[in-house]
């Protein structure tokens, strides 16, 4: 079964096919991070003009570097929400068009079921159960995964997501868009006991997040700089800020963890691709003796490869999930926990 994905969520253009034989056939991605920068973050009305012009020649290019014909695909999946609307409707309406152009089903996938399903396209997939830490800049979950739509939300942010705090943090650090990388490379050098910034909820014996005062606590220390903030302390600060986050994320991991009895862990999402998050999480799974299964950093951020794999792996659990109606919608806003009842 040969799969077409779309994933146009908000400023990444992506494509791909899989073949639930063979795997993978091939993906291409175009970001708009130099198209964004000069606003300092992502402008809807932009980001889904520049979809339009970028999807049909990714499509194209996609198809030829797969050997895949039209007439070859069996189904199409596409990103229905959450993101921004005008994006997702880019990405919809050339799936339901190219679907009835077809006359081959069509289906919509939740783009964070694509990123919690994403570690499966490594060469050394987990198997179910496991639990997921899905922390992006839009969202910082933990959730319980069963198997394909049996999915568990056992804590997440009350405020900010991991990634917003980093690019949040990152402005007032002057840095250009988008900021996490560069924070992360800055904290290499930076002093680790010159700013002990807080842990928020750290010891709330939940499963919840908050990092909104991670912000504020950078904001304090620029303002005590002076004026001038020199490019050692900028260096400190973030270490500061990735030590901060780093705790908190590792160690509601671990309560998670040892809530459920899994010793397998799955880390999906853009900031999955952290350098210190990863070695923190190595470290203590060695320590603790559970696994630390990451997408593959192409896969880190939001792609078509996720997208297909999603709809492939719906349509293997059940086939009647992808049907021939070409009328969309899309979901800007879209709770994970309703895709239990897709199942």
């Amino acid at each position: 079964m040969i799969v077409l994905g779309i994933e146009t969520s908000c400023d990444e253009t992506g494509i791909a096919i899989y073949d639930t034989g063979r795997g993978l056939l091939s993906h291409t991605l175009y970001s708009q991070i130099a198209l964004h920068a000069e606003y300092g973050g992502v402008v809807p009305e932009l980001a889904s003009r520049d979809h339009v012009r970028r999807i049909i020649p990714l499509l194209e290019q996609t198809l030829e570097e797969s050997g895949v014909a039209r007439s070859d695909i069996d189904a199409i999946a596409y990103t229905k929400g959450p993101g921004l609307a005008g994006a997702l409707l880019v990405g919809a309406s050339v799936a339901c068009s190219l679907g009835m152009a077809l006359d081959i089903p069509v289906m919509g996938i939740h783009h964070l079921e694509g990123h919690l399903l994403s570690p499966l396209l490594s060469s050394d997939p987990p198997e179910f159960p496991f639990i997921a830490l899905l922390v992006s800049g839009g969202h910082t979950q933990l959730m319980r995964i069963d198997g394909v739509g049996r999915y568990t939300l056992l804590g997440e942010t009350l405020d900010d997501a991991a990634g917003e705090a980093f690019d949040k943090s990152a402005k007032l650090l002057g840095l250009s868009y988008p900021g996490g990388p560069e924070v992360s490379r800055l904290a290499e050098t930076g002093d680790a006991d010159k700013y002990r910034l807080p842990r928020p909820m750290l010891h709330s014996k939940d499963l919840n997040f908050s990092f909104s005062g991670l912000k504020t606590a950078v904001l304090t220390a620029v303002r005590n700089c002076g004026e001038q903030l020199e490019m050692q302390e900028k260096h400190d600060i973030a270490r500061g800020l990735v030590d901060a986050i780093v705790d908190v994320l590792v160690a509601k991991c671990l309560s998670a963890l040892k809530e459920t009895g899994f010793n397998r862990l799955v880390i999906a999402g853009g900031v999955g691709a952290n350098r210190q998050l990863r070695a923190a999480l190595d470290a203590m799974a060695e320590k603790r003796r559970f696994r630390v299964y990451y997408p593959e950093m192409e896969f880190c951020t939001d792609n078509g490869a996720m997208i297909a794999f999603a709809g492939a792996m719906r349509l293997l659990d059940n086939p009647a999930s992808a049907e021939k109606d070409y009328a969309f919608t899309v979901r800007p806003r879209w709770p994970l926990q309703e895709l239990t009842n897709r199942a």
